[in-house]
């Protein structure tokens, strides 16, 4: 494989885990701070169609780290409360960990390149000795 070495216009690529888990950390996030929120706020929250939302959650449900809890505060309404299970707590622990270290890395690579672009056009100022006009 012909590896090249980037420049300030192409930043090198960051392997990030699946995209959905940004999504599932973000929605984990969510309930643990909202349990009372409704699908729709969810959705609303994060950004996202209702149906990304709830695809997003039965996901969760499926892997058992959300519960849901119903209850009635009107005869003819059902309100449903979202609550983290333990292993959901672990998981977003987990993603929350995993977002860091991607976000470091890419921080780390952003700072790195901003520090060459600075040198290159420190170099280009000196070396041109201002005297073109543009200073």
């Amino acid at each position: 494989m012909n590896e090249q070495p980037s420049s300030p216009t192409s930043p090198p690529s960051i392997h990030t885990e699946a995209p959905g888990q940004d999504a599932h950390l973000r929605l984990l996030s969510l309930i643990e701070q909202h349990p009372e929120y409704s699908q729709r706020r969810l959705a609303e929250a994060m950004g996202v169609s209702l149906g990304k939302a709830h695809y997003l959650l039965m996901a969760l449900f499926d892997k058992g780290l959300v519960k849901v809890g119903r209850f009635s505060r009107h005869p003819t309404q059902l309100k449903y409360v979202y609550a983290l299970t333990p292993a959901g707590v672990k998981h977003r622990l987990q993603l929350t960990r995993r977002f860091l270290r991607v976000k470091e890395q890419e921080y780390l690579i952003l700072k790195a390149q901003i520090e060459q672009m600075r040198a290159e056009l420190d170099a280009h100022d000196d070396g041109a000795g201002r005297s073109t006009g543009d200073a």
